[in-house]
Formats: C-alpha cells, structure tokens, sequence
C-alpha cells in the first residue's frame, strides 16, 4: 500500500497538483469521483451497466480509491486500519442475531 501511495505521490508532484490535495479538497474530489461512478449506473440495471461499461466503472472506482489512498495520507490514517477498526464497531452495532 505504502508503495502505491508513492506512486500515487510522484504522479501529483510531477504534474504540480500537490497544492490541491488538501483535506477539503480530497473530500470533495472522492464524492465527485464517487458520483461519476454512480453516473455508470443511471437509468439502466446494475447488469447491463457493467456489461456496457464495466471500463468505465473500473476507471471510476479506481478514482475513488486513489483519492481515498491521499486523504488517508492527509489525514495520516492507514486507510487498512481504519477499515479493520470500522468493521469492529459495526459488529457491535449490528450483531449476529441468533434463531
């Protein structure tokens, strides 16, 4: 993870971004991407959206993550972790329920 970040890094920098890749604007930058990724999907069901545009969908959920990968950098967060640790309170708050 900690590699593609960099990756991720040298492509920002080399294009002069790095100035634009500030909390609120990585904030708002997942939500744009995540409705594009939405936009995949409008007025059609879920198969005939990825069998029309499965590329498509793939680049937009490739946006959301690189983006969700900086604002974790940002935040100095470990985006895995974080993820664990969610799923931790989720199971408290919404257990297993037993027959």
């Amino acid at each position: 993870m900690n590699e593609l970040i960099k990756e991720i890094h040298q492509f920002r920098d080399a294009r002069g971004w790095g100035g634009n890749h500030d909390a609120r604007s990585l904030a708002i930058s997942i939500s744009l991407e995540a409705s594009e990724l939405l936009e995949c999907f409008q007025w059609r069901s879920a198969e005939e959206a990825i069998a029309h545009d499965k590329q498509a969908i793939v680049d937009e959920m490739a946006d959301v993550f690189i983006y969700l990968l900086q604002f974790s950098d940002v935040l100095g967060e470990d985006l895995i972790n974080a993820a664990r640790e969610k799923m931790k309170k989720n199971a408290i708050k919404y257990p297993i329920s037993v027959k």
